[in-house]
């Protein structure tokens, strides 16, 4: 595509250069530019984009786009190239995205969900539902990017940079996609990866305190307003009637039509809480339907998964499948890294979750201990360079809620690890609870392991789906079914432990 055409509908500051050239590709990462590319030099947390120019060209830029405070006849920038100022990179990205793609999003029927907890899991459960109703679907989210059963990449974060975005949903148009499921984080909202995205249903599952920190949102006011903006853009809305927060939603915009779910309060799709069962394998509800009372079973456990697939079947609702749809893609679901149940030689009862927040700690331990007929057996640490004042508060609740804590490392990233143990440990010390800390993430599983007995639960938040461990920039591959299932073979072999008869 032609690059004058290209910019044509982006607010431009200055330019120079000759703008009749040809642009075959786009992306803010000089890694991933090729021949004929143009670069959009963002400036980002941590690095600046015009500092990985060179590195641009080197790769086959041909254009660049800057900040608005660069000028674009700067004697350190490259001469006789086109130089384009922009009055928003991030914003001029998804612009430049969704017209090099063509707009993808307006050929097919997109779906939004964002919140504080649920996204992942719900997601799923409107990709299978409307499967079932025989329509092809495609989803973009924290695990991957899927079309049907297929998985067509591995993702790294909830919502990907705009580029991808667009690149994926063109591919799904491509391949006759009906509707896509897009998980849209405050992130994404914040810095514009989804502006031009045209939404069609917009799902807003709950909020809590979550990602206050100096590189994310600065209060809950804004937090809140990120993921806000997805009901905005969107031309239908559903909101959890349930969530405090939430539930303002509709007065705040009279003139959305926006539907509501709840389990207590009253709502369009209402859970009868009466009907509500919950064990350690699957959810049992009716929820209102069409105007009936329709009986539904899950195999995730946990109240939150009574809210996840009541968002789903709300949002569901709009594309008029129907109750037996739903009853046939949600009875035997599974969500990698939510509420995941680990098989193993020891018959012990191991479940791996994305828990990572207070709400969700308390969330999947309250679930646990409801159920569970011996001890709950918490292992698990928290990320660093994130909200460090989360720490001692879910500290706290693994305190007060399991039976045993141990606490390991996380993602890391930059952070001592010890330090970031110590932290959450100032929580745990009043609950007056037993616990140890054990940085090496391996060896404090193995531990749990160690002390468990048939009937407990032993519960590891935290990685959930990441298959990886972050530290000091590099990721390594570290799959925790992997690694249980190693380290239960040593148990065996050493003597350990002995496993469960056939």
């Amino acid at each position: 595509m032609l690059l004058d055409k290209l910019i044509s509908k982006i607010e431009i500051i200055n330019k120079i250069g000759d703008l009749n050239l040809d642009i075959t590709n786009i992306h803010s990462d000089s890694r991933k530019i090729k021949e004929g590319g143009l670069f959009v030099a963002i400036n980002g947390f941590s690095k600046n984009g015009i500092d990985f120019i060179p590195d641009a060209i080197k790769n086959g830029a041909i254009a660049i786009i800057v900040e608005p405070d660069v000028d674009v006849n700067d004697e350190t920038l490259p001469k006789g190239m086109p130089i384009i100022s922009v009055k928003n990179t991030r914003k001029a990205l998804s612009q430049l995205a969704c017209e090099f793609y063509d707009n993808p999003s307006k050929k097919l029927k997109l779906i939004g969900v964002t919140g504080t907890k649920g996204k992942t899991t719900t997601t799923f459960m409107i990709k299978s539902i409307l499967e079932k109703h025989g329509l092809n679907v495609g989803l973009i989210g924290s695990i991957a990017v899927y079309i049907n059963e297929e998985k067509i990449e591995d993702t790294d974060r909830t919502t990907p940079e705009s580029i991808e975005i667009q690149k994926y949903l063109s591919i799904m148009v491509e391949r006759k996609v009906d509707v896509a499921i897009l998980e849209v984080s405050s992130q994404a909202m914040k810095l514009d990866r989804v502006s031009g995205c045209e939404f069609d249903v917009g799902l807003f599952t709950n909020l809590t305190e979550d990602h206050i920190s100096p590189k994310e949102h600065p209060n809950m006011e804004d937090y809140f307003n990120c993921k806000l903006k997805l009901i905005k853009i969107s031309k239908h809305g559903i909101i959890n009637n349930d969530d405090k927060i939430v539930c303002k939603v509709k007065d705040l915009l009279p003139d959305k039509d926006i539907k509501t779910f709840s389990i207590d309060n009253k709502s369009d799709f209402k859970v009868n809480p009466d009907t509500v069962i919950i064990t350690d394998s699957f959810i049992d509800f009716s929820i209102l339907y069409n105007g009936k009372e329709e009986k539904i079973e899950a195999c995730i456990p946990g109240k939150f998964s009574v809210y996840n697939a009541a968002g789903a079947i709300a949002v569901c609702s709009s594309f008029n499948v129907t109750a037996d749809e739903i009853r046939n893609a949600l009875k035997d679901l599974k969500v990698l890294g939510r509420s995941e149940l680990v098989p193993n030689k020891l018959g012990l009862t191991i479940m791996i979750d994305y828990a990572h927040t207070p709400s969700s700690l308390e969330s999947i331990l309250t679930a646990v201990k409801s159920y569970a007929k011996g001890k709950v057996i918490c292992a698990w640490g928290v990320g660093g360079d994130r909200d460090s004042a989360k720490r001692p508060i879910m500290g706290e609740i693994s305190g007060r809620l399991a039976d045993f804590t141990v606490l390991m490392s996380d993602q890391v990233r930059t952070e001592d690890p010890l330090k970031i143990l110590k932290e959450i440990e100032v929580g745990i010390i009043p609950t007056g609870k037993p616990y140890k800390i054990i940085v090496d993430r391996t060896e404090g599983i193995r531990y749990a392991i160690s002390i468990a007995k048939p009937g407990d639960i032993i519960v590891i938040p935290g990685l959930g789906h990441d298959l990886y461990l972050e530290r000091n920039g590099i990721k390594y591959p570290y799959d925790e079914r992997k690694v249980i299932a190693k380290l239960i073979d040593e148990m065996i072999a050493s003597g350990e432990r002995t496993p469960i008869k056939k």
